[in-house]
């Protein structure tokens, strides 16, 4: 039987390995894990449709961590609550939002195009020349990895209603690096997290609550569910929580260029589609965009 002591003991073991861990490094596993969750989304939004998953996503997520972190143990503030309710419910807005975009457009575009959220905030926040240097070669980056025009052969329907959910993801995403921001530096950031997430599900649930009896009922949907949530949302929000912890703002925003970067790789390797050359040439310039920042930042 392993008793409080030595548990409290592994606990603090796990979270010194994981503080010893660079933050780049750590955004390469968030990324991996998130996209490969998109992956699997992406074959349920037949069955459910697109908004509903990303829904879902936040329902399984939050009772995951409501169920691992127990925050009402914890005393709260009605002002620690509202900020959790409100970084809980763009998190959970920006996962419908960035669903529909990727239902309309290809995962690499959309997660490039979703990155200007992210440069908006270093933008703003960013205060050295290196920083801001970085911002732009970071977004040049983004640009050859989006690879964006609007000559495709896509449907003119879904580039409109793709380009209008990512913009909105976008909107989300900067805001949910603000609010992350401010929610790890109350120290209670895993709980916030849980609580947040909480608040989004219930935000969202009248307008998704009608599939509770799709997915309840069907085993097998309810698995891959799981399975998006947890790759896609409790295991890469919990790493930026730690991140968070560590980083500004601006430099957690062009260190998530390394997501553009992941999702590329996680298309080669799952969805076949190999990179080309101005793909890789992005990929170049989103690392150095990190290198630039990492020594000075993280």
């Amino acid at each position: 039987m392993t008793t409080p002591s030595r548990a409290a003991g592994v606990s603090a073991r796990a979270s010194g390995a994981v503080a010893r861990v660079p933050a780049p490094l750590l955004f390469v596993v968030s990324g991996l894990t998130l996209y490969v969750g998109a992956a699997v989304a992406v074959g349920l939004f037949d069955s459910i449709g697109a908004p509903a998953v990303g829904w879902w996503r936040i329902v399984l997520s939050a009772l995951v961590l409501l169920a691992w972190r127990r925050p009402w143990r914890r005393r709260w503030t009605r002002r620690q609550l509202a900020w959790a309710a409100a970084f809980g419910v763009a998190l959970s807005a920006m996962n419908v939002v960035f669903y529909v975009g990727i239902d309309h457009l290809p995962l690499g575009v959309a997660v490039a195009l979703e990155f200007c959220g992210p440069v908006a905030v270093a933008a703003i926040t960013g205060r050295g020349w290196a920083e801001r240097g970085a911002i732009l070669v970071a977004a040049g980056g983004v640009v050859l990895l989006a690879g964006v025009t609007l000559e495709s052969d896509l449907p003119r329907q879904d580039v409109i209603v793709g380009l209008a959910a990512i913009g909105a993801a976008a909107v989300c995403w900067a805001g949910y690096i603000v609010l992350g921001k401010r929610v790890a530096g109350a120290g209670a950031g895993l709980d916030s997290l849980a609580v947040g997430m909480a608040a989004g599900a219930l935000v969202f649930a009248p307008v998704f609550g009608h599939t509770v009896d799709d997915v309840v009922l069907d085993p097998r949907m309810l698995l891959f569910l799981l399975v998006v949530a947890v790759c896609s949302s409790v295991v890469p929000y919990v790493l930026d929580q730690v991140v968070l912890r560590r980083v500004g703002t601006a430099a957690f925003s062009v260190l998530t260029a390394l997501l553009p970067a992941t999702a590329v790789v996680v298309g080669a390797v799952v969805l076949r589609q190999i990179p080309t050359w101005p793909e890789l040439a992005g990929l170049a310039l989103v690392s150095g965009a990190i290198a630039m920042t990492a020594r000075a930042r993280v």
